[in-house]
């Protein structure tokens, strides 16, 4: 008997998490894509992953059409997958999540946005758990939009960003 696969849906947006660095310049830059390298490290033993380009932005940068284009990929996928990741950057993940909640208040499954404090290339980075724990969560909750990182799942609304602890927290 086959074991039916969990359908996961990964919309990458860049962010920190996806950051590398740019020798011409000296700085960390969304350029290329590093999310395919980190799934390489991971097992993903049950899930059946389509992996989407949507943007590749530094979140601080990201417009509200930018939030809405993520929360329409979020609806699109709802219907077609069991669950939804969304790589976002810390910055402005906060306002995506509430644009996604606000604008489809009734997803059938998980969406759940994660990022990462330190770029993937850094050796203290936490991209790979705050990943790794994202497609665990994604399986396990109901629908709705939350965000994991750091060992932590939060729902939204009303999930902000902790500047001072570098976490995110309920309002």
């Amino acid at each position: 008997m086959t074991e039916k696969l969990f359908t996961l849906a990964i919309i990458s947006t860049g962010g920190t998490i996806e950051k590398t660095y740019d020798e011409t310049q000296g700085v960390l830059s969304n350029g290329l894509t590093v999310l395919d390298m980190m799934l390489e490290f991971l097992q993903l033993d049950g899930l059946e992953i389509d992996r989407i380009s949507l943007m590749n932005k530094d979140s601080g940068e990201m417009t509200d059409e930018d939030h809405r284009a993520i929360a329409d990929a979020v609806f699109a996928c709802d219907t077609t997958h069991d669950g939804v990741v969304v790589v976002h950057g810390t910055d402005t993940l906060s306002v995506t999540g509430e644009c996604i909640v606000d604008t489809y208040p009734k997803l059938q499954n998980a969406c759940v946005l994660t990022g990462a404090m330190r770029p993937w290339i850094m050796r203290n980075t936490d991209s790979l758990q705050n990943l790794s724990e994202s497609f665990a969560v994604v399986q396990l909750l109901g629908p709705g939009v939350y965000v994991s990182m750091h060992s932590q799942v939060l729902q939204f609304p009303g999930v902000v960003k902790d500047l001072e602890n570098m976490r995110f927290v309920r309002k």
